[in-house]
């Protein structure tokens, strides 16, 4: 059950970014499962990819080939391509070829990404015919059905839009993800596609990519394991009428940035929303740390810990596994007697200990709510960080238990 999440926005279209959708029956017949995007030429493209060592395949070719003028991005899903060797290296590079091919375009100038059951051979025949009908299927409001045609485990598609003014030229910020299981991003499985028609140089935008994600993408887990397939990308068309942004000042730069972080936000949360078998939608917000990654630490061990997930997901207050898991977070020279802890707005723990105004009522009233935000001050300096995640349900272990059957 997603939690707080609904059906799609309204996905403005961007100028220069078409999307086309088609059936390869990867894993289901009649199932929307490749997606081909296409970039009006002169486009630049920036992402930010998974770190998990064992990379797959269309990862591989993808970080090899996004410096250079990108024209297509070919997704399929069903198959991750992951775990695959040099065979999959091939298959990917196969299924790019046939879509150069058929667009008239060199294959270097198309991306590949896969998402589904890691150590299976990709069905490369089948992604080569459903790729014709991808392409007459091209159309820039084809944002919903893209969305669609990417998710795996995912219930609901995953989309925003942001608009702005700037001298009087509408600038579109659209986005789209999918994710729900094996979801902690270090750049969630999850794809990302982020697309506006702003004319923002190479370096500007890989700057604005990265920016964008480690303030979403990568402050989100549902079970800590990083994928082989994460892959994040932004695309400018540069069709609107307004001068190329080349740096990263200015009231243009500001407006963009701020559209693209709302666009980042709000697709990654929905990630988390509709994580596997989740029932609640959990903020950790860790405040007065000495430095922002003893403020990461804390939070992930939080977030991570099967304990406070398992009380989360029974509504149960246990306030105790909180308070451990800070403690194992690594901080250097903790003081827990600074440390406050707080379910919502109420005080479970003060200076290391049973807060004295605490009522097992007042835990239990807020631990009853969909969505929980457990805020954690640990009284050491001026740094923040938010993280988001959720409870682990038997849904989650079922869907993974039988992932595969």
């Amino acid at each position: 059950m997603a939690v707080g999440l609904g059906p799609l926005p309204t996905l403005h279209p961007v100028a220069g970014f078409e999307l086309g959708i088609a059936s390869a029956g990867i894993k289901r017949p009649g199932r929307k499962d490749v997606v081909v995007m296409r970039c009006a030429e002169g486009s630049t493209v920036a992402g930010v990819f998974t770190l998990n060592a064992f990379c797959a395949a269309p990862v591989i070719l993808a970080k090899q080939r996004v410096a250079g003028p990108i024209r297509y991005l070919l997704t399929n899903t069903g198959n991750a391509n992951a775990g695959t060797g040099e065979p999959g290296l091939v298959a990917a590079a196969r299924t790019c070829a046939k879509l150069a091919q058929l667009a008239g375009v060199d294959a270097s100038q198309v991306l590949p990404y896969s998402t589904g059951v890691i150590g299976e051979p990709l069905p490369v025949e089948k992604i080569e015919g459903a790729l014709q009908a991808a392409l007459d299927d091209l159309s820039v409001d084809n944002w919903a059905g893209a969305a669609t045609g990417i998710m795996t485990t995912d219930t609901l598609p995953k989309g925003a839009s942001r608009q702005f003014v700037h001298d009087g030229v509408t600038v579109t910020v659209t986005g789209i993800s999918k994710g729900a299981g094996m979801i902690r991003p270090n750049m969630a499985t999850m794809l990302g596609y982020i697309a506006t028609d702003a004319k923002v140089s190479r370096d500007v935008l890989h700057s604005l990519m990265l920016d964008g994600a480690n303030k979403s993408f990568n402050r989100i887990t549902i079970d800590g394991d990083t994928s082989t397939n994460d892959c994040c990308m932004l695309i400018a068309t540069g069709k609107a009428d307004l001068p190329e942004i080349t740096s990263t000042s200015g009231p243009l730069f500001a407006a963009l940035k701020q559209a693209v972080f709302e666009v980042c936000m709000e697709v990654a949360q929905a990630i988390v929303r509709d994580g596997e078998g989740a029932t609640k939608f959990v903020t950790v917000e860790v405040n007065g740390g000495g430095n922002h990654q003893e403020c990461l630490d804390v939070g992930y061990t939080v977030a991570h810990s099967p304990l406070i997930k398992t009380a989360l997901f029974a509504s149960d207050p246990n306030w105790g596994r909180i308070l451990a898991a800070v403690g194992r977070a690594g901080v250097p020279d903790l003081d827990v007697s600074k440390i406050d802890v707080f379910l919502g707005d109420v005080c479970i723990a003060s200076r290391g200990a049973r807060a004295e105004t605490y009522t097992e009522a007042q835990g239990s009233a807020v631990m009853q709510q969909e969505e929980i935000t457990i805020r954690i001050e640990l009284g050491r300096g001026e740094c923040s960080e938010t993280i988001w995640t959720t409870d682990l349900s038997h849904e989650y272990v079922k869907i993974n238990a039988e992932y595969r059957t």
